[in-house]
């Protein structure tokens, strides 16, 4: 097709501000598929996607238009993903495209990632259309939010659409706007080839199926490819379109967005952000941005039934072949027995791959205190990475610790600056900027600000977004990236149930928050483990001190109820026989922690 008739974009928005929403109404208002054919958030295929409201995969869909010009133009809609662990994947989408509907939500105005994205996309020098949605709801204020807009971002309002992806209002508009001021792409039909991969999956039968956009020249089917950062060499076994399924074609050329077949059969061989390129007539550079996934987030994951590691161990595989960025290695716990260490992107990517081993596999599964890497160098100059607590070692051979940190950036009331800045302070965090957004009115609480705090990223891990929701009620948005690794004061606190070490307790703490810590911990299990038949100590140790105790009573037995007669020593008897029985059965009793104990632990406050 011609180049100048071809407009790719995408749209980015702040979690649940309509996003899938608006891609069903394009979808509908071009055709592509009957009202009858379609169902709620066509691009959204997963279940959990649809539940949670949010885009954990890119998808891609071929539009067909005829504008008002009387020209066909093939649009390519690119979906991103919803949320701040998927930056990277979202940046490789912005790479594939020319242009970028911003979509604002009426009832609620800029958030966090709103800002996020629009700066990702400026980077990126993307056409941005600005759009307020939600405007067939009683609670829009398009003026507030416009005046937003205007004082934030710099849009005028003539040039900010006003649409509904509910009802399809201003959709019209919308897809005339984007043939009107997204440019056709650029490159080279003559130039060597070299197409952009933005996501992929797995396919049983066709190997790996890499989503990608190409920048010059084009791909046939039986090409010989090589991927330019991995090496990995290839033929081309189909080329083809989204149309939202799979369309085989001869060619895809160049602007033109697609897929390719590649019978690789791992994900990581083809990775988000490569470059593809001909094997025997290779492009001399790569695209830009490329970068190897990084886990940012460790847990352990174990099965509650060891008879069922060799299921987990198959579920682990299946899953990876789908999600490049997940990475994990078999350990052993004395308690839980084996299990896996797992790398996430994230806290919402180890909800995720947790919520889905369970339902798509059927497995009972336990998850450990997340934690993050650490680099400690040794007192004799060596350099080791840490992601599991346990493994942290004795203070006495550290010469220092080094963790990641995290700028983040709160967009909330003006009301509740003084909640957030207490949390901030509580968990260790820098101030660097606040920022008021909007001209005030005469109501100066329900002014929004912005307020920017660099910390830690090990302070994000428990309660820390349950806690700034609960502080501000609700009404904060927050968004966070990666900065950099710190030196700073830690140790190890232990956790020990019954004088048994429970590594899957362990957590790595500043030395001055190790009492509250640990006494938080004791007294959440001392809740949720269940009474035995002697008394069970729960303690808190950093090092060879306890810090915190807690003790769960025995289960109360009347040993003197069948004794019906006879002088105060037949009674003695029973209690000293008694008393003897318990501590028996102390030293040889093993207590049970149920599943329950590590969950509430996830959501424990230090």
């Amino acid at each position: 097709m011609d180049q100048s008739l071809i407009r790719n974009f995408c749209i980015i928005a702040h979690i649940d501000h309509g996003k899938s929403t608006l891609a069903d109404r394009l979808i509908e208002g071009t055709g592509t598929m009957r009202r009858e054919e379609m169902t709620e958030q066509v691009m959204d295929s997963m279940d959990l996607e649809r539940e949670r409201g949010i885009t954990i995969k890119a998808k891609a869909i071929r539009l067909s238009y005829t504008a008002r010009d009387g020209k066909p133009y093939m649009l390519n809609l690119i979906d991103t993903p919803g949320h701040v662990d998927f930056s990277y994947e979202v940046s490789r989408t912005l790479a594939a495209c020319e242009g970028a509907v911003l979509l604002i939500d009426a009832t609620q105005g800029i958030q966090a990632q709103t800002l996020a994205n629009v700066y990702s996309a400026m980077e990126h020098n993307l056409e941005i259309i600005p759009a307020l949605n939600k405007m067939d709801l009683p609670t829009a204020e398009p003026e507030r939010v416009m005046d937003e807009v205007s004082t934030v971002l710099g849009y005028r309002e003539d040039e900010t659409l006003r649409i509904s992806g509910k009802t399809g209002q201003g959709v019209s508009e919308m897809l005339e706007s984007i043939v009107e001021r997204i440019p056709p792409p650029r490159g080279s039909p003559e130039a060597s080839l070299r197409a952009l991969i933005f996501d992929s999956h797995y396919d049983r039968y066709k190997g790996v199926i890499a989503y990608l956009r190409v920048m010059d020249g084009s791909i046939k089917r039986g090409d010989k490819l090589k991927l330019m950062a991995t090496g990995t060499a290839f033929e081309a076994i189909e080329v083809g379109y989204f149309g939202p399924r799979e369309v085989p074609v001869n060619e895809l050329a160049t602007g033109e967005v697609g897929y390719i077949a590649t019978g690789l059969k791992d994900v990581s061989q083809a990775p988000v952000g490569d470059s593809v390129t001909s094997a025997i007539a290779p492009a001399n550079a790569p695209l830009s941005g490329y970068r190897p996934a990084k886990p940012m987030v460790f847990a352990g994951i174990y099965p509650t039934v060891a008879n069922d590691y060799a299921d987990l161990r198959e579920a682990m595989e299946k899953l990876k072949l789908n999600d490049a960025s997940l990475s994990y290695e078999p350990e052993n716990s004395p308690l839980l027995g084996y299990g896996f260490r797992c790398g996430f992107l994230g806290l919402l990517h180890l909800d995720i791959v947790y919520e889905r081993l369970e339902r798509e596999f059927g497995l009972a599964l336990v998850v450990t205190a997340p934690s993050v890497k650490y680099i400690v160098t040794m007192t004799g100059g060596e350099q080791i990475t840490v992601v599991n607590p346990g493994d942290m070692p004795e203070p006495s051979r550290v010469a220092k610790i080094e963790e990641p940190w995290v700028r983040i950036s709160i967009i909330t009331p003006s009301a509740y600056i003084g909640p957030v800045m207490d949390l901030e302070r509580e968990l260790g965090g820098a101030h660097r900027h606040t920022e008021f957004l909007g001209a005030a009115s005469g109501n100066t609480e329900n002014q929004r600000v912005r307020l920017d705090y660099d910390m830690p990223l090990r302070s994000m891990l428990t309660t820390f977004y349950d806690s700034l929701k609960s502080r501000t009620k609700g009404y904060a948005s927050l968004d966070y990236e990666f900065e950099g690794y710190r030196e700073t004061r830690l140790v190890k606190l232990d956790v020990l149930v019954n004088e048994l070490l429970v590594d899957a307790f362990s957590r790595i703490v500043p030395p001055e928050q190790a009492h509250d810590a640990g006494k938080a911990l004791v007294n959440k299990l001392k809740e949720v483990i269940p009474r035995q038949l002697f008394v069970v100590p729960i303690q808190a140790a950093v090092g060879g001190r306890i810090v915190a105790r807690a003790d769960i009573g025995a289960k109360r037995k009347d040993v003197l109820a069948k004794c019906y007669g006879g002088d105060i020593t037949r009674k003695r008897k029973l209690l000293e026989k008694q008393k003897e029985g318990k501590e028996k059965m102390k030293a040889i009793g093993k207590v049970e922690v149920p599943k329950e104990a590590f969950l509430s632990v996830l959501k424990t406050e230090m």
